[in-house]
């Protein structure tokens, strides 16, 4: 057996990233379907492999985590953007941030914040008229950027700084997406691209500059917290008790820096990771299932019947839709199609091996959601929208990580419980009142940070 995974040849100067950037998503599909479980290929500016395994998979992030981290590929633009924020952050520091965050993604402190996001989503939908059309990936984005900023920061954010946070994505992600000839040029050269994605950073910064502003002193008052009464009765952070203390993570890293447990720059890299991480996945995972209930009415009609019983009585509550048992099934599947994140990355620290191959430490590890979820080894029909295929007997004959869109182990998504409500209490407020049209072209997608629409998603909205 050959010592090194088969894979495509590429050119001398790009390897395969050319390829990979023309359309990263054929491109890895068609690397699992020639290669099979470990793949190698050259991205530049060293070998990747690809492991397509929900079992290898699982090694590496679950039982075998501590021999992983998450690699630097030379190119410091995430560093520059996230910091040591809880995505990108390792070891003592990735401990002692998790910790502090714990509390603020505590289960009784999420449920007790739907009051919060059901109040967005009203206000919001206060705002459209039947018969229009708007593009429902810009809506949901503006509504779960001031979820999140409401829950977590306990602040409110003003219009103009959501269109500012909105208008700043673009050069933000565009600087993620694939491009083999980035890694020749340093970030300190004055490209356009570099100077858009360099003024992207401060103008975001100045965002978060003004919510703490905002926010200065008023880390110990519990009126802050928008999860109420039920939000501070949950354990606080080692050092901090939580007492009638505020448990949004803007006020537990506030108080961590009057301890001395923070610096200013940790707090900047958490509440960047926080507005952007927490509301792009979710605003996503939204707009492929409204663009998938509008092309499957049946579908669609079942989770108008759930959205209605839940709202029967009123306003929507993590415990009505709880029921939407469907609903749960329909996001997941969209989940499945269109992984907001279609791939990440581990490097080993030390050489390991795969299915008989070595795979050298420092190696970059693509472990892609996109390849898996839409296998043929691990799913009927891959390609068909099937909301069916995820009732208990069914998933239950899938390897446990055939499916992880909040990816898994020690450093699973600290929000999936977060996104997950809010999620299903927006679809239960929109789709109890409203039917969404799809207007726009076959839906096309691009890679960067995450998996985005590569245009408008325009949906028509009539009241039901």
């Amino acid at each position: 057996m050959s010592a090194t995974p088969p894979g495509p040849i590429g050119d001398p100067l790009f390897g395969n990233g050319r390829q990979f950037a023309d359309d990263p998503f054929t491109f890895m599909r068609a690397c699992a379907d020639s290669y099979g479980d470990v793949v190698r290929f050259d991205l530049g500016p060293r070998e990747t492999y690809m492991l397509t395994n929900p079992d290898d998979i699982e090694r590496v992030l679950v039982s075998e985590a501590e021999r992983y981290r998450k690699p630097n590929f030379g190119d410091d633009a995430m560093r520059t953007l996230l910091g040591d924020g809880l995505l990108l952050s390792e070891g003592d520091t990735w401990q002692q941030q998790r910790e502090l965050a714990n509390p603020s993604f505590h289960s009784q402190r999420v449920g007790a914040l739907s009051g919060t996001m059901v109040d967005h989503t009203e206000t919001q939908l206060a705002g459209w008229e039947s018969g229009e059309v708007v593009d429902v990936q810009l809506e949901v984005a503006r509504l779960t950027v001031r979820i999140i900023v409401s829950a977590m920061f306990g602040s409110d954010i003003t219009d103009e700084e959501v269109h500012t946070v909105q208008e700043n994505l673009e050069p933000l992600g565009a600087r993620f997406e694939p491009d083999p000839r980035r890694f020749l040029i340093p970030n300190w050269v004055p490209t356009r691209e570099n100077r858009a994605f360099d003024a992207g950073i401060e103008t975001l910064e100045g965002v978060i500059d003004g919510i703490l502003e905002r926010r200065q002193g008023t880390e110990r008052d519990p009126s802050v917290d928008p999860a109420g009464s039920d939000g501070v009765s949950v354990r606080g952070p080692p050092g901090d008790p939580a007492g009638d203390m505020p448990m949004d993570l803007l006020s537990v890293l506030l108080r961590a820096r009057s301890r001395g447990e923070q610096t200013d720059k940790n707090l900047r890299d958490e509440l960047v990771t926080m507005l952007l991480a927490g509301h792009d996945t979710t605003a996503l995972a939204l707009t492929y299932t409204f663009y998938l209930l509008s092309n499957h009415p049946e579908a669609r009609k079942r989770v108008e019947r759930e959205a209605e019983a839940a709202t029967a009585d009123g306003r929507p509550d993590a415990a009505a839709v709880r029921e939407m048992e469907y609903t749960e099934r329909v996001l997941t599947e969209a989940m499945r199609l269109y992984p907001p994140v279609y791939t990440m990355f581990r490097e080993p620290k030390l050489d390991v091996k795969f299915d008989g191959y070595r795979i050298p430490e420092g190696a970059a590890l693509m472990l892609s959601q996109w390849v898996v979820h839409r296998s043929p080894r691990w799913y009927d029909d891959p390609q068909a929208f099937d909301p069916s295929r995820w009732r208990p007997k069914r998933r239950s004959q899938r390897p446990r990580f055939a499916y992880f869109p909040f990816g898994g182990g020690p450093r699973h998504c600290i929000g999936k419980a977060f996104s997950l409500l809010e999620a299903k209490l927006i679809l239960a407020c929109v789709c109890s009142a409203y039917e969404l049209e799809y207007e726009g072209p076959e839906l096309s997608l691009r890679g960067s940070l995450t998996m985005h629409p590569d245009h408008p998603v325009p949906m028509r909205i009539r009241e039901r």
